[in-house]
């Protein structure tokens, strides 16, 4: 053999402060040395060997003053050295104090010492030389009866190796090692045993398992996890032996170990199809999940669930077992029980959609009852939408879910509260029959409302659904009742002069004048002071957002009291109740742009809130058919295109999803007939422990051989040039966990190169025998694609408005293409970063000269990536001119912000054909 060719067990640098010792120190060292003084010297001549050193003196060394030594540590030191060590002359022949060596680890094989056996078995099974092997066969075979389960296990190890690379040594190690594994009891001996069984003779395994089927349950878990191997093996090769062995399977559900259940029901699933066996492993998976306490086994075993959920002829069993699944909301973790509450939503059905409602009832009582934590929040606001979603599709359930979530509008947490608004406001549109029971629920949290955002929905709900007159004089107490003593200024100013203590310093603000409704001027100062927070605490709510300066209640407010004096006029005849609610509904908005027009609020009214309270005023003033018609009908016209079409795109994505989940078989497709397939062609069905080694190890060769252009070659990155002494290029792998770098190095001199480091910058390395410095090249960048990394994902607007606000690294780039159209650029973008759109396609259809659409991505790590597109069409430079606007990029970190606006920076300019 070459030394080309030698084989490159690993490389060590040795520390650059230190002298390299000599052939003459490291000698004397291990002749004359002390225990301490052998290994140390020992440990420097693995390390120089390995660096390529040839030390052939030492050989003789070494075998006269060290092999002798009972040292543990000289002895497993002495492992190593003679498995790196030339074992071999120039000619290929064996050298011979190779013989001392052997007679050396002959004694070692019969060694009293289990730890010593054990291990000099291990190093046998690195061997590659049967003239070393064969004088100690009677000696490894004699380690099979050892009293100690260490060696028996390393001398089923050794006798598999050898028989895999020289048969001719031990030609009946398949029977030795079944007759071993009969009459073995330790679980780690006779799972070795079954695993060269499986390899070397898999009838003599399958006829050790045929005779102790029975028993697999009182295996260990170790041999277990190889049985199950093995069935799906032999299953998978000749399927007719399915018969055979799926009992044993349905057995092994039942094992203690979580991993052989796991295996187990994800063996089963892939050897039958029936609904008792789709059942029985799903069972299983979810006992595991609820069991098991980490939460990355939960979120992968439910990702199983998930994959037997997308088999159309799985879900129906599925869908049995969905009070089974919402068991796993036990689970404290927010992204299992979201999962969770997904895959149920995908299996409700109107066989289960009732006790489905009935366990999320609990579930959101049981949030109220526990102390407020983030996810507690987060988790409330999944079971509403989840209890939203099953509303909407089963409208049945809605008047058992209604009245249990509008207890939240009162929450303290905005998201929550927004999330039951949203629901409530889409049921009372939709079910007419729900009306009189929404409104009834709203006036009674009403006064208990806490957020000024929720208010204002609750306040547009009930001017627009209330329309018996009853309902509408309970709406204006309300209104009262929640706006307090008015005039308010005047209420506010005498309060402040009654309760103000002697001691308080009273101020004056500067005198202000204002221009009354009447067009005459009026001159007001405002009294200041420290307000007691008791008061603010006492104040009723509407009154607290005006004073805080929050007028935008106020203008929804207006608009609500509008639609019910409008509604009122048309419900009763008599004029004077009538002229008396209009005139209250005028004064509650003229009180309150009063307020907004004095300095008693924290910010003054701004000047659209004028406006509108105004047009509000005048439209009562005057009650035109024209306006009752624009307030009591266009509104609620406009809230119901715009549900349709929410719900229109939901059903086209819902239909989306399910063509992708059809199987679709075409009528000229041949059938396949399972008795009269041959063997070698059951193999074209993919082994799925192959598969999941290769998803493990990050391998991805199957999709690159699908397509040609994600080939290895167009992602290799050069990192040094032609031209200098070492050659380097790197291929990257991104994996979900990691990045991985294989690095090719190629030495272009004609120099033996010594203690060569690679790092992400640099390259360092030694000339053999130069006495100069070390030598370095510099190495180019390596830019990872953010393609191979990033996924296009959903998400709602709620959700990326919150995101959007709490993300704070921003990336602005500028439109700079040659493409002339703005849904073409928009394509382009999508394309070229693998984001997804969330705009819908009707809120971008049409053609007004500019776009707004919004896009979210998320990458293999978990890291959340938005962008928001703002372009126009600059039509005064003409058609042809180019799309103009801005992108920008919100991310949680720096790196992925940059990275995205680096790509889109890249990709802008669509390439000429």
């Amino acid at each position: 053999m070459t030394a080309a060719e030698n084989v490159c067990y690993t490389l060590i640098n040795v520390p650059m402060d230190s002298e390299p010792p000599s052939e003459m120190s490291l000698k004397n060292d291990l002749e004359k040395g002390d225990v301490k003084s052998k290994t140390e010297a020992l440990k420097k001549v693995i390390i120089m060997i390995l660096n390529g050193e040839k030390l052939p003196g030492l050989l003789m060394t070494i075998i006269r003053f060290v092999l002798p030594l009972q040292d543990h540590t000289i002895k497993k030191l002495l492992l190593v050295f003679w498995e790196i060590v030339p074992k071999t002359t120039p000619d290929g022949r064996l050298l011979h104090e190779m013989i001392l060596v052997c007679d050396a680890y002959r004694k070692d094989l019969q060694h009293p010492n289990e730890f010593i056996r054990g291990s000099t078995l291990r190093f046998l099974c690195k061997l590659k030389e049967a003239e070393l092997l064969e004088p100690l066969m009677p000696a490894i075979r004699a380690c099979l009866e050892h009293r100690h389960s260490y060696v028996r296990r390393n001398a089923v190890l050794a006798i598999y190796t050898i028989y895999r690379n020289f048969e001719h040594l031990i030609p009946d190690a398949p029977e030795l090692i079944h007759d071993f594994l009969v009459n073995e009891k330790d679980a780690s001996c006779k799972r070795n045993a079954f695993m060269m069984l499986i390899h070397a003779d898999q009838d003599r395994a399958l006829d050790y398992l045929s005779t102790c089927i029975d028993q697999v349950q009182t295996f260990g878990d170790i041999l277990q996890l190889v049985i199950v191997e093995l069935i799906y093996k032999v299953c998978h090769a000749n399927p007719s032996e399915r018969a055979r062995f799926i009992r044993c399977i349905y057995n092994l559900l039942q094992s203690s170990s979580p991993a052989v259940k796991y295996e187990a029901a994800g063996t089963l699933v892939t050897l039958s199809s029936a609904p008792t066996a789709i059942k029985a492993a799903a069972q299983c998976y979810i006992d595991l999940i609820i069991k098991e306490s980490d939460n990355n086994v939960k979120l992968i075993v439910l990702d199983r669930l998930v994959e037997l959920k997308e088999h159309p002829a799985h879900e129906r069993v599925l869908q049995d077992l969905v009070m089974d699944i919402l068991r796993v909301l036990s689970t404290p973790d927010l992204e299992v029980r979201k999962k969770t509450l997904q895959l149920a939503l995908d299996l409700v059905s109107s066989r289960n959609v009732e006790e489905l409602v009935i366990v999320l009832k609990k579930e959101v009582i049981k949030t109220n009852n526990v102390s407020e934590h983030e996810d507690t929040d987060k988790y409330r606001q999944l079971l509403v939408r989840t209890l939203h979603s099953c509303s909407v599709r089963f409208p049945d359930m809605a008047a058992n879910v209604i009245p249990v979530l509008m207890e939240f509008l009162s929450d303290s947490n905005e998201a929550a509260a927004a999330d039951v608004l949203e629901f409530v406001r889409e049921a009372i549109q939709r079910f007419d029959n729900l009306r009189m029971l929404i409104v009834e629920k709203m006036l009674e949290v009403f006064h208990a409302i806490k957020s000024v955002k929720i208010y204002r929905g609750a306040l547009w709900i009930l001017g627009e659904y209330c329309s018996t007159k009853e309902d509408i004089q309970s709406v204006m107490t309300e209104v009262r009742r929640s706006l307090g003593e008015i005039p308010i200024v005047e209420s506010e100013i005498k309060k402040e002069a009654g309760e103000l203590k002697p001691e308080e310093e009273i101020n004056v603000g500067p005198v202000q004048k204002l221009v009354t409704e009447m067009g005459t001027y009026a001159t007001q100062s405002a009294l200041s002071s420290s307000r007691p927070t008791k008061k603010e605490e006492d104040r009723p709510p509407l009154r607290g957002f005006l004073l805080d300066g929050d007028f935008f209640v106020a203008a929804s407010l207006a608009t609500t009291l509008t639609k019910i004096a409008l509604r009122y006029v048309a419900l009763v005849q008599e004029k004077k109740k009538q002229n008396s609610f209009v005139a209250e509904a005028m004064l509650l908005m003229a009180t309150i742009l009063h307020l907004g027009k004095s300095s008693l609020p924290k910010k003054p009214i701004t000047d659209d809130d004028v406006d509108r309270i105004s047009l509000c005023l005048k439209v009562l003033s005057e009650c035109s058919p024209l306006m009752n018609d624009i307030f009591n009908k266009e509104c609620r016209q406009s809230l119901s295109h715009m549900l349709s079409a929410k719900l229109e795109e939901e059903k086209l994505s819902q239909k989306k999803e399910s063509e992708k989940r059809n199987v679709t078989v075409q009528p000229d497709d041949p059938i396949s007939f399972m008795q009269l397939t041959a063997k070698n062609e059951m193999n074209c069905k993919e082994d799925q422990f192959q598969l999941s080694l290769l998803a493990a190890m990050g391998n991805t060769q199957r999709k690159e051989a699908a397509d040609p252009l994600a080939s290895k070659l167009n992602k290799v990155t050069q990192l040094t040039g032609f031209s200098d002494p070492v050659y380097a290029e790197a291929y990257v792998h991104v994996n979900q966990y990691d990045i991985v770098l294989d690095v090719l190095v190629v030495n272009q001199t004609s120099d033996t190169l010594q203690n060569c480091t690679l790092e992400l910058a640099t390259l360092v390395y030694d000339v053999s025998g130069a006495a100069s410095d070390r030598n370095c090249v510099v190495l180019s960048d390596i830019h990872i694609d953010i393609m191979d990394y990033i996924q296009p994902a959903t998400c709602t607007d709620a959700e990326f408005r919150q995101m959007w606000a709490e993300f704070e690294w921003e990336n602005k780039v500028t439109v700079n293409t040659n493409i002339i159209d703005l849904n073409d650029y928009l394509q382009h973008i999508l394309k070229s970063t693998n984001m997804k759109c969330l705009t819908p396609e009707k809120a971008l259809s049409g053609y007004c000269g500019f776009m707004a659409a919004n896009l979210y991505a998320r990458s293999i790590f978990g890291e959340d990536a938005l962008a928001n597109v703002s372009i126009e069409k600059p039509i005064q430079q003409g058609p042809e001119a180019p799309v103009t606007g801005h992108i920008r990029i919100r991310a949680k970190s720096q790196g992925m912000a940059l990275s995205l606006g680096d790509k889109i920076n890249l990709s802008q300019k669509k390439n000429s054909i």
